[in-house]
């Protein structure tokens, strides 16, 4: 499977991690999506890919804002 078809896969399956350790595991998943896509962006200039990449961008994103979880009022 090469790494444009496993970040499609990621970006279409559900997002629904119940532990911390899920999410990190997830985070970390999407991040080597991203950089391998990058990769290959480099080397094609393809469109498609930049779009690909915005979208996992904006998934990883989400991931790592429930991570950090809300700023405790002090």
């Amino acid at each position: 499977m090469s790494i444009v078809e496993k970040a499609i896969e990621f970006k279409e399956k559900k997002h629904k991690f119940i532990t911390t350790s899920d999410r990190i595991i997830a985070a970390r998943e999407v991040k080597e999506l991203i950089l391998g896509v990058n990769e290959l962006y480099k080397v094609n200039k393809d469109s498609e890919l930049m779009d690909l990449m915005k979208d996992l961008t904006v998934i990883k994103q989400k991931i790592e804002k429930r991570l950090k979880g809300r700023p405790s009022a002090a």
